[in-house]
């Protein structure tokens, strides 16, 4: 019953550490036509479900045991919520005559592990665990995407249940309020300042060419969100940038001096907001989500709020503004544009800084990845300092090519590239990883080889926790805990079956990453940095520019 239930809701991907504690729901899972992966950790069966409910809108399941097996898998747990990602978690349980007696790996899963998700119940009766199973999918589907977990007895799960299945109706979208969208359409066709900044709620909702027909009947500038460069064509030349992390000074100047703002299928997270800063306190501001952030702490309520669909809202944008009659656009404001577009050009390049070693060029790498990859190919990127240089200099332009995690969850670039490698393996895929992070999970290179992904990996290898090594200096603290040891990624690779190779001078770049994909195989590339290589805006020790 659970599996077919999963299978109607659309899951078609299940990834999983097996445990003994819920053999009988991996065994029915086949059976209904999901395919069963098994990973090396569970964090990487977290990531890798997450991955392809963020890349194809539908739900991925993960599987894990009892309380050490949910542990693990709820780094994905959370990443999944803050990325607002359906995906179901599935967990064994201890035997229910056992409960509260401290039995082997106990422990409250939904009053634990599953407050991290959206929602979170026990299946510990066979007679309602239809119903428990319908409540969860249909809370999963409805409103904001996110995350459910269900414990499961071990003993409940080869009981027989009624041939029914669960009945799941998720809550449809409102209708945009035709009021509202009118004077949406208003605030931004008055300012003399306006801007756009969409998030991933744009990209699932298929909205990207409707939110291009608004942007430029208006000519209005977009933004995307942090993590989200994807929901807008960095080739259009009303695009100015992705906030937060990596973005050039630019992009925070124009966001902050917005007189108007349409929020779009976005959280306004910390790093987004650039620290909460966002919107500015002169600027009117609609926000138009699923779920409008009407009474968040300290954030300052929208003038005007639209629980929709991002596509619903946009297409009736588009037709309110059809009805009305606006005069021409200003000339001064259209030359006002082109020059906040060259100033972000300007400020996006990255590969330009002089520099003949030790090691890569960062900035040379994106650019040599933009060359080389074609426009739809995939990127996922991990966490670390070396995702600030494809945050600035990379230009996607086709929606659904970028994975990345609003968690900041080291360890997710290659689970994720797994994950989109097997989902699309028609596209090229990939992921860009700090040695940190990378190996946290490396393992996944064998599960890649063996599922049939063919991912290829960057790993920038500067030899240390750079991200927390940049924020002692910053603070003037020691710097304790952050270096690390030389580890042979490439031999890694090879010892999984895949392809592996080191690269230490920018003119073996783009060969090596040529070979890797063409490779019929996963690929990992091991690119030497210096370790004073700390952002596009700090030049490394001894550069032309120091």
């Amino acid at each position: 019953m659970i599996a077919r239930a999963l299978a109607d809701a659309g899951v078609e991907w299940a990834f999983t550490v097996p445990g003994e504690s819920f053999l009988g729901v991996l065994d029915a899972l086949p059976e209904a036509g999901i395919r069963v992966v098994a990973t090396r950790h569970e964090g990487g069966a977290a990531f890798m479900a997450e991955a392809v409910g963020q890349l194809t809108g539908r739900p991925a399941a993960c599987l894990g045991t009892r309380a050490v097996g949910a542990a693990n898998l709820a780094i994905g747990i959370h990443t999944a919520r803050q990325n607002s990602t359906p995906m179901v978690a599935l967990v064994g349980q201890v035997e229910r005559a056992f409960r509260g007696r401290e039995a082997f790996q106990e422990v409250d899963q939904p009053g634990t592990f599953g407050r991290l998700a959206k929602w979170a119940a026990e299946i510990d009766d066979p007679e309602r665990a239809a119903d428990v199973v319908g409540e969860g999918l249909r809370v999963m589907a409805s409103g904001r995407p996110g995350p459910i977990l269900f414990s499961l007895p071990e003993d409940v799960l080869d009981q027989p249940t009624s041939d029914a299945r669960p009945a799941v109706s998720p809550e449809p979208p409102r209708e945009p309020d035709a009021g509202a969208v009118a004077e949406i359409v208003q605030l931004l066709a008055g300012a003399e300042r306006p801007l756009i900044l969409a998030g991933g709620g744009t990209i699932r909702a298929g909205a990207t060419d409707a939110l291009v027909a608004l942007a430029e009947a208006l000519q209005v500038p977009v933004m995307s969100a942090w993590r989200r460069p994807d929901a807008f064509p960095h080739d259009n030349p009303l695009y100015l940038g992705m906030t937060g992390y990596g973005s050039p000074p630019s992009v925070a100047a124009r966001a902050l001096e917005a007189d108007a703002l349409l929020v779009i299928g976005c959280r306004l997270n910390e790093i987004t907001s650039f620290g909460y800063r966002l919107p500015a306190q002169h600027t009117r501001w609609a926000h138009v989500d699923l779920e409008p952030r009407t009474d968040a702490p300290g954030l300052r309520p929208p003038d005007i709020a639209v629980a929709a669909d991002a596509r619903a809202f946009l297409e009736a944008a588009i037709a309110a503004l059809a009805a009305t009659s606006l005069p021409a656009h200003d000339p001064a404001r259209l030359e006002q544009l082109e020059q906040e577009r060259a100033a972000f050009l300007a400020a996006s390049v990255v590969d330009e800084v002089a520099w003949d070693g030790p090691g890569v060029h960062p900035g040379r790498v994106i650019a040599t990845l933009q060359r080389v990859l074609p426009p739809n190919a995939i990127l996922t990127t991990d966490a670390g300092n070396f995702g600030l240089w494809p945050a600035r200099g990379y230009r996607f332009t086709q929606p659904g090519t970028f994975l990345g995690s609003t968690s900041g969850a080291m360890g997710y670039g290659l689970p994720a590239a797994i994950a989109a490698s097997l989902c699309r393996p028609d596209r090229q895929v990939v992921a860009l990883c700090g040695d940190g992070g990378f190996a946290m999970l490396m393992a996944e290179m064998e599960t890649a080889v063996r599922a049939g992904a063919q991912p290829v990996v960057l790993v920038f290898d500067n030899r240390r926790y750079g991200t927390i090594a940049m924020h002692q200096a910053r603070e003037g603290r020691s710097q304790v805990a952050v270096e690390l040891g030389h580890i042979d990624f490439s031999a890694v690779a090879r010892a999984c079956g895949a392809q592996g190779g080191r690269v230490t001078r920018d003119a073996e770049v783009e060969p090596a990453l040529r070979d890797a994909l063409a490779s019929d195989r996963p690929a990992l590339l091991q690119l030497e940095m210096d370790p004073t290589w700390v952002s596009p805006d700090v030049l490394p020790t001894g550069s032309a520019g120091d």
